[in-house]
């Protein structure tokens, strides 16, 4: 067996060579760019927090994500009533909230989450809201909360968290809910959303994107547990004007189309859907309806990674961590986690210094 020993560098005068100031023992060790990503809707991060941490926190040692994104936190904004909002910073001006905010950051502060930077992006109330949380050996250049790239403003809702690192972006995004209605807060928002999504993602095509998070929509049939009952679905027999408006939100033609428009003019691909081309009916869905009720057993894939082509090659895993009508793996919410493995750049694949 052949046996490889590194050469002990020494200086002029015969001593070991010590190394410079800050420069790591082993190359190797240097921490270029994330290559592990977990998303996960916790529908209320709190509430996870006080009833299913452990089981969480076992996942979380096991994977050993590099970044993690997490939506509908549903933690307030630190702010007094009726004064701006540090949408930043987690309310703590009352004694509940003190409370709140200490059993949360006291979770964060216990391995593996000490090891990882968080940063909100919270709104008034316990409402929607987005985290991201990134290893601190990875140093991204800037972080901002908004589609338009302003670093002093917030996207309404506390819904996008966007990382910029040497090679790559990461955006977290909580996209809005379709609803039901040809009414402000549903069908003309999510349509807005949507092109504002498509506008980012063609403008900022200067560096390969890992786009995650609650998408809201579950692309194609092969996404849904049962796409007839899905198509058909109404609320209280409302019928949309727009055939294409018809049924389940997350589920209708228009928000499908728009989507693959997203994908195709945005040059962007679905990492789970790239690795695992047939319908998985037990594992293949990251929502999953309330065991009780009509919803039973209805699931949907809506919580996704998607990644500029250029990644495409890198894609070495893309899996969801639930299964079952009991939620397994859900870990108390109606989302699972899902996660995002990639290869590392080879030395060929990096720009000459």
């Amino acid at each position: 067996m052949k046996r490889f020993f590194k050469v002990v560098e020494k200086d002029s005068d015969g001593s070991v060579k010590k190394p410079r100031e800050n420069e790591p023992e082993e190359e190797n060790n240097k921490k270029k760019e994330p290559l592990k990503f977990l998303t996960w809707n916790a529908n209320s991060f709190l509430l996870r927090v006080k009833n299913n941490w452990s089981q969480f926190t076992n996942f979380i040692t096991t994977f050993d994500p590099d970044v993690i994104a997490i939506q509908e936190v549903r933690m307030p904004a630190a702010g007094s009533k009726g004064a701006p909002k540090n949408q930043g910073e987690i309310k703590d001006d009352t004694s509940a909230a003190r409370e709140e905010k200490q059993i949360l950051m006291r979770a964060l502060s216990t391995p593996p989450f000490g090891n990882y930077h968080v940063w909100w992006s919270l709104t008034d109330s316990k409402y929607a809201g987005t985290a991201l949380m990134v290893k601190k050996c990875f140093k991204p250049k800037s972080v901002v909360f908004n589609l338009d790239k302003t670093a002093s403003k917030h996207e309404p809702d506390g819904r996008v968290i966007l990382a910029e690192f040497e090679t790559l972006r990461v955006l977290n995004t909580y996209v809005p809910n379709n609803g039901w209605r040809e009414e402000p807060n549903s069908f003309p928002r999510r349509r807005k959303w949507d092109k504002r999504i498509l506008d980012f993602v063609l403008q900022n095509s200067d560096k390969p994107l890992v786009w995650c998070g609650d998408l809201n929509v579950s692309h194609e049939e092969i996404d849904v547990s049962h796409p007839e009952f899905f198509s058909a679905a109404k609320l209280n027999s409302y019928v949309p004007p727009n055939k294409q408006d018809w049924g389940q939100p997350g589920f209708t033609l228009a928000e499908r189309r728009r989507f693959s428009t997203i994908l195709k003019e945005g040059k962007l691909i679905d990492a789970y859907r790239f690795l695992h081309k047939d319908q998985d009916m037990e594992r293949g869905f990251s929502w999953s309806g309330n065991p009780i009720g009509k919803y039973r057993g209805k699931r949907m894939r809506i919580d996704y990674f998607l990644v500029s082509e250029e990644l495409k090659e890198k894609i070495v895993a893309c899996e969801m961590h639930g299964y079952g009508i009991e939620l397994e793996g859900f870990y108390g919410s109606d989302h699972c986690p899902v996660t995002l493995e990639l290869s590392a750049s080879s030395d060929s694949d990096e720009d000459p210094e």
